[in-house]
């Protein structure tokens, strides 16, 4: 998956309404928003580790296709349960559900996926994160010139300082890596667009077969298509890779996926999708404190100008009108 970045996004870019209002004494709701909090937070500090378990399974001389295939096969059993347990008090699927899943699963979770691991051959994990988060203005500018919907001014603004953030970014990226660093950012950025499709066809679905169910048989689907994909274009030889690349896919498939994916879901229960999706803004700052700290990537004014800028706008872009 774009790695479940976004239970939050999801709820917010299609107006999916949460569980805010939860009738319970006021200790009871204390104690549910201190833990939304926390799950929201650990949620999108586990995720934004996915970055940084790529970049450290490339030099251990896996390639992106293996090592998205390792990641699904580990997570792969997670939603099949997760799916089976969300099916079991739910309304049967209505004629044509099947294949809509298989194409959200193909664009939100396979294809955006794999773009993305292959960007990071080339790109930081700091400048992946901020394009990616830059999933919410996509959303808003295909609702603009695909079904002609209003801008806001303010709007317009944010979206125009969360873009200036990421070429700021970029340019910083550009002086070390070159013609590489641009493309690793076209596929990072295709992407953000695949997963932001995913958004804007998901919101019919979504409201009607659960947002737990549909993306775990998105994320399934998901799962055959990556594992397929190394099963055709690999020889069974690539799995002769060192035990930490194994290691890393582990963590990678169960705390790096799957964790977020529920601590996400749960946290929109308890305090809704607007506030987790302002902590989730953490994301981008949690990354660039883990590159330093295991990747050794160099981080200039730059960089965190443009990450100020990012979570600036983004945050304006998905904040609901009152």
């Amino acid at each position: 998956m774009t790695d479940a970045r976004g239970e939050e996004e999801l709820a917010q870019a299609l107006d999916v309404a949460p569980t805010d209002a939860i009738e319970a004494p006021a200790p009871e709701l204390h104690r549910l928003a201190t833990s939304g909090v926390l799950l929201a937070a650990l949620g999108a500090i586990a995720f934004s580790g996915k970055a940084i378990i790529v970049k450290l399974g490339y030099r251990y001389g896996a390639d992106a296709i293996t090592l998205l295939a390792l990641r699904m096969l580990v997570a792969l059993p997670f939603f099949l349960l997760m799916g089976a347990w969300a099916a079991r008090r739910a309304q049967p699927l209505r004629r044509g559900d099947a294949g809509r899943i298989v194409a959200l699963g193909f664009f939100g979770y396979y294809l955006a996926s794999f773009l993305d691991f292959a960007g990071l051959a080339y790109v930081t994990a700091t400048l992946e994160r901020l394009i990616l988060y830059l999933t919410p203005t996509l959303v808003l500018l295909i609702g603009m010139v695909v079904f002609k919907r209003r801008v806001a001014r303010r709007q317009a603004i944010a979206l125009g300082v969360s873009y200036l953030g990421v070429l700021l970014a970029f340019g910083h990226d550009l002086q070390l890596g070159g013609g590489d660093v641009a493309l690793g950012s076209a596929l990072v950025f295709a992407s953000a667009l695949s997963y932001a499709l995913y958004l804007v066809g998901s919101g019919e679905l979504v409201g009607r077969v659960g947002a737990v169910r549909l993306t775990a048989y998105a994320s399934t689907v998901a799962c055959g298509l990556c594992i397929g994909q190394f099963l055709l274009m690999r020889p069974l030889d690539a799995l002769s890779l060192p035990p930490e690349v194994y290691w890393l896919s582990l963590l990678n498939g169960t705390v790096c996926t799957v964790l977020p994916v529920l601590a996400v879901m749960m946290a929109v229960a308890r305090i809704g999708s607007a506030l987790a999706a302002q902590i989730g803004m953490i994301g981008p700052v949690s990354t660039i404190v883990l590159s330093l700290w295991l990747l050794g990537e160099p981080m200039g004014p730059w960089q965190i100008g443009g990450t100020v800028l990012v979570m600036a706008g983004v945050l304006v872009v998905s904040r609901k009108k009152a």
